[in-house]
């Protein structure tokens, strides 16, 4: 049996990152990377923005150059899935019948997109986006298309819409909310984003219950309540599963994703989960749990975990940011505004150029500012002090967009 000090299971963004960061600590141990897919880790956000766009080419997904895994003794086992893990005995087993033992054991395994429950999801023409194979496919099968229906309302629906609908495509958008964006922004972002999309073509129906994907074979139409509607190609983008089960079977504790400490670690021993699989207690969602899907998540917990096995474990404390380009507006989010109770409105709309800020108790939790990078930047400073130092602003001076953010903070 092959022994690791670290064995990686996922070599996405937060896999690949533990590994940088353990050699950039110095760290002397064996390091593998255990990649389902066959390319080696490459960025994921472009697949929805400018690699479906053709903006993009595959190399410069590629998170470092080829020679850099093997330049720092980091072995990539790519086109492998782990199916068991056996906690007891440090050590996991693959679909290639081979048993691997570890010291620490880091799950970032993200999840696969998550299905639309109607008959007719496996037809051919129905996509996801979740890696570069399936944008790939996509992306051929998307010029010849004329009929394009995208389900869900989200980030990377609305990504791909915009896209979509600036290369001549007739584009349709069904959410089942009443808004898009309803789970991670505020209405006046859910209904500027709207009108967006529908000055750039794009059909938005709300409130859209999808019966069946018609077609023989092949994908020709979706179904709703309301009828029928054409379509060359559907891209379904509703959320992600956490790839848990095997950390499951083996007695980790699971609820939305794999339970974790403030040091990443599960509840098995030596075992670390970092990611968009990992369910972990935030301060900035206001003490409450929470599974984070973002860059910035990946990054900062791959550090935490790397922190932990070279001997200088710190907590994971980071304030989390995401962002969205879409048409020529870029949405760059700080803080998590799911527990606000106020909204406040920096800047007008109308000129393209403003922000939504989020209180809770009268303390700034989270920003999203739209072609508005330096609310942004000063933003982040603003929701820590509100989540970890109660500073409540004055409302007057939070609204006027021509006063900077960073004049609301306290004194040095």
């Amino acid at each position: 049996m092959t022994q690791y000090d670290v064995l990686i299971v996922g070599a996405g963004q937060a896999g690949a990152q533990v590994a940088m960061s353990l050699r950039a600590a110095s760290f002397e141990g064996s390091i593998a990377l255990i990649g389902a897919e066959a390319d080696a880790p490459y960025e994921r956000p472009p697949l929805s923005k400018d690699y479906l766009a053709g903006e993009k080419t595959a190399e410069r997904l590629q998170l470092r150059p080829a020679d850099f895994w093997t330049s720092r003794n980091i072995e990539l086992r790519l086109g492998e899935r782990v199916t068991a893990v056996d906690a007891a005995a440090h050590s996991v087993t693959t679909d290639r019948s081979v048993t691997l033992g570890y010291r620490h054991l880091v799950w970032a395994t993200g999840g696969p997109p998550r299905a639309l429950p109607v008959p007719g999801g496996d037809l051919a023409g129905v996509h996801v986006i979740r890696t570069r194979a399936d944008v790939d496919t996509l992306r051929a099968e998307a010029e010849t298309a004329t009929n394009i229906i995208i389900v869900g309302g989200g980030y990377i629906g609305l990504e791909a819409a915009a896209v979509l609908s600036k290369a001549g495509k007739h584009v349709t958008v069904l959410e089942a909310m009443d808004r898009v964006l309803a789970r991670v922004a505020g209405e006046p972002v859910s209904r500027f984003y709207e009108a967006q999309h529908r000055a750039h073509g794009v059909t938005i129906v709300l409130g859209a219950k999808i019966e069946k994907f018609e077609g023989e074979g092949r994908v020709t139409g979706v179904r709703t309540v309301d009828g029928v509607l054409p379509a060359d190609l559907v891209i379904v983008g509703i959320g992600i599963v956490p790839a848990v089960a095997e950390l499951a079977a083996a007695g980790a504790k699971v609820s939305n994703g794999v339970e974790v400490d403030n040091l990443c670690r599960t509840s098995l021993p030596d075992v670390f989960a970092i990611g968009d699989c990992a369910f972990h207690v935030n301060e900035y969602a206001l003490g409450n749990g929470i599974r984070l899907e973002s860059v910035q998540n990946a990054i900062d917990q791959a550090k935490t975990v790397a922190g932990v096995i070279t001997g200088a474990p710190k907590p994971y404390h980071a304030v989390p940011w995401f962002w969205s380009n879409q048409y020529d507006l870029k949405l760059q989010t700080v803080g998590l505004s799911g527990g606000h109770d106020a909204t406040v409105l920096r800047g007008d709309p109308a000129s393209g150029s403003w922000s939504l800020v989020y209180l809770n108790k009268g303390r700034v939790v989270a920003l999203d500012c739209i072609n508005a990078a330096r609310d942004f930047v000063q933003g982040k400073a603003l929701v820590d002090a509100g989540v970890m130092q109660g500073l409540v602003p004055d409302l007057e001076l939070l609204k006027n967009s021509e006063v900077p953010l960073k004049s609301l903070l306290p004194a040095a």
